[in-house]
């Protein structure tokens, strides 16, 4: 497979998605917040009618999954996925 470059905007909306389904609300529902940090790496927290939830690094990268199987119609267990920082794009998914 080719390497494909995920947005940030679409990180977002992986763990939009993941997170109504895990909450059973809807994905508009869902506000998310993506960070980084040097000793902790990649994280976000969600907003769900008042809660905040923190959503780990594994987390995000099992939000991307379910984003490559829903959106890209790919396996997303036969990808390997690298979340990186861009000082201009932000927060990044490579898939190989």
């Amino acid at each position: 497979m080719e390497q494909i470059i995920i947005p940030e905007q679409d990180i977002i909306n992986a763990i939009c998605l993941f997170q109504a389904r895990n909450k059973n609300v809807m994905p508009e529902d869902v506000e998310v917040e993506l960070a980084y940090d040097d000793d902790e790496g990649f994280s976000a927290e969600s907003f769900i009618r008042g809660q905040v939830e923190a959503v780990s690094e594994a987390g995000l990268i099992a939000a991307v999954r379910l984003w490559i199987s829903e959106f890209l119609n790919r396996d997303p267990f036969a990808s390997g996925i690298e979340l990186v920082l861009d000082d201009e794009e932000g927060i990044m998914a490579v898939v190989n």
